[in-house]
């Protein structure tokens, strides 16, 4: 199999200081461990990049945005240690968003499920078509939004959010999360939606960077506290994986 068959995370920096980041895997870009470490320290680095001043975050296609975990990884746990460690990987995703001193935009162009939410949320303004549903799925395979839930949490608040993870195998409307506030904006499809984003960032890298840094850190205050509260949650995700009821929901989901 070809390596970006397993999934990628590719980087491309404009002149003008646009870093863009591209993940995908061909299972409606689902996350494996290794593209969550990948996209962590891809942002990581972008963010201590001298050359760059603003962050796109994008999928590949044009169809969904993202599946959130992989299930074929997710079955193939068998040790608290291994379920930690693989769920950390969303915690890192989530903090590197949250630590980087640039400010990251979002591109959703299509469904986002379980860390796809997470992503979506811990971006710092989030674009989106009227096609980007949400779900989080993950108590409806025994686990439950853990991870994401902070970041979530921190976007559309304690009773969205709780919409969302107690009914996990409804879809919400793009128009649903954009009243939420977890979109910024929407539009009728990617074309429209990409001239708007050009626009923003064009404008952003025209501002000034250490504004956006000091505004950055504002947006985030009374975070601090994640690196351990992630961690804390990645052990109880670690714990559930390995249940039973888990295993037998995710074999019966990947049957369908």
């Amino acid at each position: 199999m070809d390596a970006r068959e397993q999934g990628f995370v590719d980087v491309e920096i404009s002149e003008q200081g646009l870093g863009t980041i591209t993940f995908g895997h061909p299972l409606s870009n689902s996350l494996p461990g290794k593209i969550l470490r990948k996209l962590a320290q891809t942002i990581t680095d972008l963010g201590e990049h001298s050359d760059v001043k603003v962050i796109l975050i994008q999928s590949n296609g044009e169809r969904a945005f993202c599946a959130g975990a992989s299930f074929d990884e997710l079955i193939s746990i068998d040790d608290l240690e291994t379920g930690q460690v693989f769920f950390s990987g969303f915690a890192h995703v989530i903090n590197a968003c949250r630590k980087c001193p640039k400010l990251i935009i979002g591109r959703v162009q299509g469904k986002a499920v379980g860390g796809g939410v997470g992503i979506a949320a811990s971006v710092d303004y989030c674009f989106a078509t009227a096609h980007a549903e949400v779900k989080l799925s993950e108590l409806a395979v025994g686990i439950g939004p853990f991870v994401v839930g902070p970041a979530v949490e921190r976007k559309i608040g304690l009773s969205a959010m709780s919409e969302l993870a107690i009914n996990a195998t409804e879809w919400r409307s793009a128009s649903w999360a954009k009243a939420k506030g977890l979109y910024t904006e929407i539009y009728d499809d990617s074309q429209t939606m990409d001239v708007a984003i050009d626009q923003l960032i064009t404008r952003l890298l025209k501002s000034s960077p250490d504004a956006m840094k000091e505004l950055k850190q504002i947006f985030w205050q009374g975070t601090e506290h994640w690196d351990q509260l992630l961690m804390d949650r990645a052990a109880i995700s670690g714990r559930l994986v390995l249940s039973d009821f888990t295993r037998n929901a995710i074999s019966a989901f990947k049957a369908k």
